[in-house]
């Protein structure tokens, strides 16, 4: 009966079929331990050495970190090293223990060739692999070039492990092809760059110019530019190009703003930079074109700017957007009016950015970001403030220029420049300031949560601040005044941004 039903003979079919694959595995594996790889001995031992626990591939993403000096590379870098954390997570949680096969016997492979400390986990599939072709694999989807370049390494590293006998073929080919899921399982959490929409409204039509004749673009010296200001100068030859101290920047652009004599305004620069650009530009009517330049450049990113020939191409086809400007009144400084094309906060983010500022230029602005965000979430003293007649102790008021949206597990990035909308983030006061910091972080635009509120609103009225109460707005500090109103400049401002590639 059981062969009527065909029981037997699709057992008997899957069994020679794993015959046939575990003999083609066996004949591969010895035909590559018989044969000589010129060098080979040499390297590939030694390569498989270097990527055990993944050191060889930490190794390459602080290299491109540093190298790459650019958001890709850093981007490039994190997702390498994510992808590769899932891949290793699931190799030796569920992989390994699901298909216990026996390592290959050493007879037949030379003894030059063996790794000096054999493994003694079960071999199917390959760890090494997985975790070779996830690191690749998720740099490849951030940066093509990065890509091209830890690939042949990665596929050494798969190669090295039937080499030095540890593997069958088999189980690296499955190895390597967890880890390009687990690369893909990554980007379905975290989208990559190119796979989120460039805002792109409202379209509007800027100065065509080419050679940047007609523009001038004011660069920050203080912002580590030197090498992107040169770039700006090869790929603008017709560019007036100014270099200015930061404290010479705003006499700088409303000089150039207000002479009449440029159809744009260029800023080279990180946020703050960028921020005083942008209030001047849209004061006088002139579209501004971003080069990023500096440790932080959230602005360029979501417009889909990040690097020099991005701007390039947009000044180059006249392409641009009109975007929304925040607004705070008064503003900094007895003005009117601040404005900000990122954020504006209260709160325990403006002592961390005073920290960091004071501490950068002894060991960089990194490390002083991340010592000052230890000192500030070690404190408990709240702000004290009243938001649209309710007074609270709070521990951060956020308002973003524009909804922020979630990339992974956080908000990252604004789709839309212009939205008429603030993004406003209160985390309530109580104990353990850094958990609750970091659940608001994790909580969504529109979430409720004990500790964490969030709205869009098109107006903020905060009163009732203590004297010297710190305010931040795109990475600038100064004292709040006692009472503030934030609201919006709907489309105030023309932006050149790349058209997204068809």
């Amino acid at each position: 009966m059981s062969d009527f039903y065909g029981v037997r003979p699709a057992a008997h079919v899957r069994d020679r079929v794993t015959a046939r694959l575990s003999a083609w595995d066996r004949e591969v594996f010895h035909r590559v331990a018989a044969r000589h790889w010129p060098g080979g001995d040499q390297v590939l031992p030694r390569l498989s050495h270097t990527a055990n626990h993944g050191l060889l591939w930490f190794g390459a993403a602080a290299g491109m970190a540093v190298v790459g000096r650019g958001a890709r590379s850093r981007r490039a870098a994190v997702r390498g090293v994510a992808s590769l954390a899932v891949a290793s997570a699931a190799i030796n949680t569920v992989g390994k223990r699901a298909v216990r096969r026996a390592r290959p016997v050493l007879d037949a492979v030379p003894v030059v060739r063996r790794l000096k400390k054999q493994p003694f986990t079960t071999s199917f599939p390959s760890g090494h692999s997985a975790s070779a072709a996830a690191f690749a694999t998720g740099v490849l989807m951030e940066s093509r070039g990065w890509g091209a370049a830890v690939a042949p390494v990665a596929a050494a590293v798969a190669l090295s492990r039937v080499y030095t006998g540890v593997h069958y073929p088999g189980d690296v080919l499955v190895g390597a092809a967890l880890g390009v899921g687990a690369a893909f399982a990554v980007r379905g959490v975290v989208p990559t760059r190119s796979q989120l929409p460039v805002p792109g409204r409202p379209h509007t039509d800027a100065p065509v110019l080419p050679g940047g004749a007609e523009l001038v673009v004011v660069a920050n010296r203080a912002s580590g530019t030197g090498d992107t200001t040169a770039q700006v100068r090869d790929a603008l030859p017709d560019a007036e190009v100014l270099e200015c101290e930061p404290g010479d920047i705003p006499q700088v652009l409303e000089k150039v703003a207000a002479s009449g004599r440029y159809r744009a305004l260029g800023v080279l620069g990180g946020d703050g930079t960028v921020n005083r650009a942008a209030a001047v530009a849209a004061r006088y009517g002139l579209p501004l074109a971003v080069f990023p330049g500096g440790t932080l450049n959230h602005f360029a990113y979501d417009l889909g700017i990040e690097s020099v020939q991005d701007a390039c191409r947009a000044l180059a086809a006249g392409d641009a957007v009109r975007v929304d400007l925040g607004r705070f009144s008064p503003g900094p400084d007895g003005a009117p009016h601040g404005y900000f094309v990122n954020t504006f906060s209260l709160g325990v983010y403006p002592e961390l950015v005073r920290l960091r500022e004071r501490w950068s230029p002894r060991i960089g602005g990194w490390p002083a970001g991340v010592l000052a965000s230890l000192r500030v979430l070690r404190g408990e003293h709240p702000l004290e403030a009243e938001v649209h007649g309710r007074r609270r102790p709070l521990w951060l008021l956020f308002a973003g220029n524009c909804v922020y949206r979630r990339m992974g597990p956080t908000p990252g990035r604004r789709h839309d420049l212009a939205d008429g909308m603030l993004d406003v983030r209160v985390v309530h006061a109580g104990r353990l300031p850094g958990l609750r910091l970091l659940a608001a972080a994790l909580a969504g635009p529109l979430s409720r949560s004990p500790v964490h509120a969030a709205e869009r609103l098109r107006r903020v009225r905060v009163s009732g601040l203590a004297p010297g109460t710190p305010l931040a707005y795109d990475g600038e500090v100064t004292d709040a005044p006692p009472e503030l109103f934030i609201d919006k400049k709907d489309e105030a401002l023309t932006v050149y941004r790349p058209a997204p590639a068809s």
